[in-house]
């Protein structure tokens, strides 16, 4: 340890974490502040949306279709050691949906999506095109941050629909490994274990996912200060940041659907 780490305080590290969640509370109000202040950013929302979207599709339908696959070829010896091979749709169904699929998509999405605008607005900081923003009269909170936190939010429960679906598909194909039964008898089995209480709390923690992803993506890349490393170190830091976030709101939504 050198000297000068050895005369910081004890309780410094402590002060360090209030600071950043201080200046990210700060952060995100301004957040929701801008969002219903116009004029709206459409055309740029649009383009967000589909960078977010688009772009991410087929990250994450691969990684829906091993999943489905996995889960199906290792649960079927269980079930059917009890003569509970009936059982698998439903239990696939239930699991995708209410916390697998939104997970595991807000994860994916996090270390493609999140890294990617941490490093973007990084990069934009860096070179002082932020600033440029701010002296032609734009706002670039509101251009550059709105429009990117909204398009997350919107498109990551869309891409976990999908996901979801290509799950539920990818185990109809892993059960007729073993088994003959058709696609429709198969849904048909699957989403009738489903109920309201499997989906709603499913799309509620995926607008939140979205969210966070967002925000904290734009929150580490507008914090850069320093040279081009420091992009690395934002987008990096984004990805680690708001995968514990998504794992912490998961948490707390499993908590209060418990409850309920």
């Amino acid at each position: 340890m050198t000297t000068a780490d050895s005369s910081l305080p004890a309780w410094f590290p402590l002060k360090k974490a209030s600071q950043h969640a201080g200046e990210f509370s700060l952060f995100f109000f301004r957040f929701l502040k801008e969002a219903v202040r116009p004029p709206f950013e459409g055309r740029v929302f649009l383009q967000q949306c589909f960078k977010v979207g688009n772009k991410s599709l087929g990250l994450v339908a691969i990684t829906a279709f091993i999943m489905g696959l996995v889960l199906t070829l290792q649960t079927r010896p269980s079930l059917a050691g009890f003569g509970a091979e009936s059982l698998l749709p439903g239990m696939v169904c239930v699991s995708v949906i209410r916390e697998i699929g939104p997970v595991i998509t807000a994860v994916i999405c996090a270390g493609k999506i999140s890294s990617r605008i941490g490093a973007e607005l990084g990069s934009m900081k860096v070179t002082e095109q932020i600033d440029a923003m701010e002296v032609s009269a734009i706002n670039p909170f509101h251009y550059l941050v709105v429009t990117r936190v909204l398009a997350t939010t919107c498109m990551v429960p869309l891409l976990v629909i999908f996901a979801d679906a290509i799950s539920i598909f990818s185990s109809f194909l892993a059960y007729n490994i073993h088994g003959d039964i058709t696609i429709t008898r198969f849904f048909d089995m699957a989403l009738s274990k489903l109920e309201w209480i499997d989906i709603f709390p499913s799309i509620i923690k995926s607008i939140f996912f979205g969210t966070a992803i967002g925000i904290i993506g734009c929150y580490k890349g507008f914090r850069v200060a320093g040279g081009t490393a420091s992009v690395g170190t934002a987008a990096n830091a984004a990805v680690v940041t708001a995968s514990l976030v998504i794992f912490f709101i998961d948490m707390i939504v499993v908590q209060i659907t418990d409850i309920l």
